[in-house]
């Protein structure tokens, strides 16, 4: 039972904030990352044993990605829960912490753009600096598969954040 918890323990210790940020990456409302990391790390404690020693990453991002989604889907039935308020602190502070914000919410609307497989293997290829094979490894997917969505994601990133410049540029016209 000690060695049980032990390894949770460095679990949790090495993995958390890559959960957090995964998770958050993956369309989990601010106000919910919190809950949808614990929970996480919930499920890892009841299947402790059965995480293959040196597979812990790629089964805590396969038990984020299923958390992020059922979170999403969640907060479509419940659209009030998901107001852009929540996203844009209104309160005011110093220039580069807003600018910062901005950044932080429009990098979250352009991934909300994306679908969810491409968007997976955009977040851990693009975000956590994952390389290819780390990313299939994680997903359990073939090195070819993962190629095709981080070449789908990048593209549909890419259109998305143009146009969005699109946009922005008739409004200030």
């Amino acid at each position: 039972m000690a060695e049980r918890d032990l390894r949770l323990e460095a679990l949790f210790g090495a993995h958390y904030d890559f959960v957090w940020r995964s998770l958050r990456r993956l369309g989990v409302a601010p106000a919910n990352v919190d809950d949808a990391t614990q929970e996480v790390f919930v499920v890892a404690a009841r299947r402790i044993c059965a995480i293959e020693p040196g597979k812990e990453r790629a089964f805590l991002f396969g038990t984020a990605l299923k958390i992020a989604s059922e979170a999403r889907r969640t907060a479509r039935r419940r659209p009030e829960a998901e107001a852009p308020s929540e996203v844009i602190d209104p309160r005011p502070g110093p220039e580069e912490l807003a600018d910062q914000q901005r950044a932080r919410a429009l990098l979250d609307w352009v991934l909300d753009q994306l679908p969810l497989e491409p968007r997976a293997v955009f977040v851990l290829c693009e975000l956590e600096g994952l390389t290819m094979a780390e990313a299939a490894e994680c997903l359990s997917l073939p090195p070819g598969t993962v190629a095709s969505r981080l070449r789908k994601g990048r593209q549909r990133f890419e259109e998305t954040v143009a146009r969005l410049k699109a946009s922005e540029e008739r409004r200030g016209r």
